[in-house]
């Protein structure tokens, strides 16, 4: 957990506290942003003993570099804080400008047989030279964290959060705490994934017995890893036997309507994965030609 440093710093601790005692703390977003945020007002405000508007506006403006959507993630826990204190009567600052949210056309890559055995082979083949502990714990890491979210369908932020006592080793039931908009839920795993999960277990528990996520990050003191740790391993695992541009988001496979997908384009990769919905589909569409085959398993072992 991050340590605030600012004339705010008080405050914003009681505030994460009430997140997390109404099981609303999100650790992925709400920390990284909130630190940026209490740093930003120490340096920049040093002499404000409270909260003003200069603050949360000079913040919350949106950068040159920023589109709405990655604007308004950055934002959205500061305005989550302003809001706590005002309800409160604990500050008269108001809501500043949030950007207007825009619609995602992402179009997921369609997998074939041959681009997930290189991703997994290349995976199993991590080196373990240098005999670090950091590269250690990359190597067994990598190969088990990937196939959790390639064959269970969680986000990457769900995965890199969550906590070891969420995982039931013995029925293979998952706790999914910090979801998108708090909805929490539970994932039951494949036997072979289960059975890889235990083998990581007992291999990461030697290296971090006293571990509170089950993919613990070496440099963040007992906390989880980031996602640039995602995004930096799945690029390069993608790269040594694979082209194109490819996002680790693309490993799991779910269907739109969870997704937030509005174009056809978007989602129709989706639907073969529920057999319970094509009768819906077909009614909505004439013909289903527009699908692609069924994704290949990928083995375990």
């Amino acid at each position: 957990m991050s340590e605030f440093i600012s004339s705010l710093a008080p405050l914003i601790w009681a505030f994460v506290s009430y997140r997390k005692a109404s099981g609303r703390w999100n650790e992925a977003s709400y920390e990284v942003n909130l630190s940026l945020f209490d740093k930003y007002c120490d340096k920049h405000f040093t002499n404000s003993s409270e909260l003003s508007q200069d603050m949360t506006d000079s913040w919350c403006a949106q950068r040159e570099t920023e589109t709405n959507n990655s604007c308004r993630s950055r934002i959205y826990p500061v305005v989550s804080f302003i809001r706590y204190l005002r309800k409160r009567g604990m500050t008269t600052v108001m809501d500043p400008d949030i950007p207007r949210k825009e619609p995602r056309a992402y179009i997921p890559h369609a997998f074939t047989k041959e681009e997930l055995q290189n991703f997994f082979t290349a995976c199993d083949s991590i080196s373990a030279a240098p005999p670090t502990e950091e590269q250690l714990s990359r190597r067994i890491t990598v190969p088990v964290f990937f196939r959790l979210l390639y064959s269970s369908g969680i986000r990457t932020n769900e995965a890199r959060a969550l906590m070891r006592e969420d995982v039931d080793l013995d029925s293979g039931v998952v706790n999914i705490r910090y979801s998108k908009g708090h909805v929490q839920h539970y994932v039951v795993l494949h036997h072979s994934m289960l059975l890889l999960m235990r083998q990581y277990d007992g291999a990461i528990d030697k290296m971090y017995p006293d571990r509170v996520y089950f993919f613990p990050a070496r440099k963040r003191n007992g906390g989880f890893h980031r996602a640039s740790w995602v995004q930096r391993n799945f690029k390069k695992m993608w790269r040594q036997h694979n082209c194109g541009n490819v996002v680790p988001y693309a490993l799991r496979p779910y269907l739109m309507r969870h997704m937030g997908h509005k174009l056809p384009e978007s989602f129709q990769y989706y639907f073969h994965l529920s057999p319970p919905i094509r009768k819906e589909v077909s009614q909505i569409k004439k013909s289903l030609d527009w699908m692609i085959p069924d994704v290949p398993e990928v083995p375990y072992e």
